[in-house]
Parts: C-alpha cells; structure tokens; sequence
C-alpha cells in the first residue's frame, strides 16, 4: 500500500524528523482534487465504526470491494505529542496506487530541510520560529456524503 498522508506533522512523527533509517527524506506530493477525491469516494475504513457501518459483515464487504483505506490518527504538535484531534491517513492499493502515480500528481518537492530546520528550531526551544515554518494546513471541506462515509464527524 502507498499512504498519503496530508498532515506534516503527523509526517514528522512518523519519520522522526527526517531522521529515522530508510525515512531520511521527506517528499510534498501535491495532487489534484479530483483524485484525491475519488480515493475517498472508494475508500473502506481500516477498522470497523458503529455508526458507520450496520455491521461487521458490511464493513468486510467495504474493505474488499475498496481499493483505498482511511485510517484517522491523532495528530501532532510541534513536540510531536498527540492531539485530540485526528490526522487522516489515506491508504491506496491496486487501482488507486496507478490512478496516483499516472494522473493525480501534480507536484514533487524535496521538504527534508524543512523537516530538519524545523526539528532544530524546537530542539533549541524556538517554538514561534518552528511554528512559523510550518506548511499551511487547513481543513479539508468534505462533501456530507464522504463525511458519513468515512466517520469524519467523529
């Protein structure tokens, strides 16, 4: 599976700054909104949700006609301690990964320095200066439709 993960700060959890083996460089993938939201409108989520989901049986027929899985995960502060609200994770396979690959992308850019800078910032307690280097992030605006699908309401 390939993930797309839109949060940089979830990104630098994960990659501990840039810094963990075989995670030393960090790529910005812009792609379009047209993709992005065709994976979510083929999307199962990675476990199963009340509320969601009628039952387990519905859920297991989603994850195996879905080629996408949505996982939702605490995201990050600056000091990388989890947050109460949630990151999406979007988990591409089979279709989705060519769809991506051949038509969605948009953009490559290299933000290892800025992954790096960034972590010295907070290592020297220049908080204000690691916050003002951070990418602008905003809230994705779901159409109600993909809300309920992918239990974004809660």
């Amino acid at each position: 599976m390939t993930w797309i993960k839109p949060s940089f700060l979830w990104m630098m959890y994960r990659s501990g700054w840039a810094r963990k083996p075989n995670q030393e460089r960090v790529l910005r993938i812009d792609i379009d909104r047209v993709g992005f939201e065709w994976a979510l409108a083929h999307a199962a989520l990675s476990h199963f949700r009340s509320g969601v989901h009628a039952d387990r049986d519905q859920w297991r027929a989603e994850v195996a006609d879905c080629p996408v899985r949505v996982q939702w995960d605490p995201d990050r502060s600056i000091q990388l301690e989890a947050q109460p609200w949630r990151a999406i994770k979007v988990g591409l396979s089979g279709e989705a990964v060519d769809r991506y690959v051949d038509q969605w992308i948009v953009d490559m850019t290299d933000v290892t320095g800025l992954a790096r800078s960034t972590h010295s910032a907070v290592l020297d307690g220049r908080t204000a200066d690691a916050l003002r280097q951070l990418p602008a992030e905003r809230p994705y605006p779901l159409p109600e439709h993909l809300r309920r699908r992918l239990g974004a309401d809660g």
